[in-house]
């Protein structure tokens, strides 16, 4: 993979744990995304991008929502599954927006404090 940094929020990884998506699906996902392909561009860094459910495919799956800056980072925020809502509200998207103007200027030494703190969770190849 890239240069890309990946990490998943605190929350993020509770709902990965729950839902049994592993990392190297998050980092597949990335791979994806930095090869252009991307389910949703939301603006302002918020992509919205499917993750399939272990053995029924992309359709039956997750939906993340996803802060990235190619080449640099990327940040799972949110997540759920298909089958238990359709999309996020237009509050929400407002909210990803705002989150990814902060997170996608952070330095690296904000993010390994971030890290540190265990509110971010870097994802990396095992």
């Amino acid at each position: 993979m890239g240069k890309t940094k990946v990490f998943k929020t605190k929350w993020f990884q509770r709902f990965a744990r729950k839902e049994k998506i592993d990392d190297s699906a998050l980092l597949g996902t990335v791979r994806r995304m930095e090869n252009g392909q991307v389910d949703a561009d939301l603006g302002g860094g918020v992509i919205k991008q499917r993750i399939a459910r272990s053995g029924r495919g992309k359709s039956g799956g997750y939906r993340t929502i996803i802060l990235f800056r190619q080449g640099q980072v990327a940040v799972f925020m949110y997540g759920f599954a298909k089958s238990e809502r359709d999309n996020i509200e237009i509050h929400e998207e407002k909210h990803f927006k705002e989150a990814a103007r902060y997170v996608l200027r952070l330095t690296e030494k904000q993010l390994a404090l971030l890290v540190e703190k265990g509110d971010f969770l870097e994802v990396k190849q095992k």
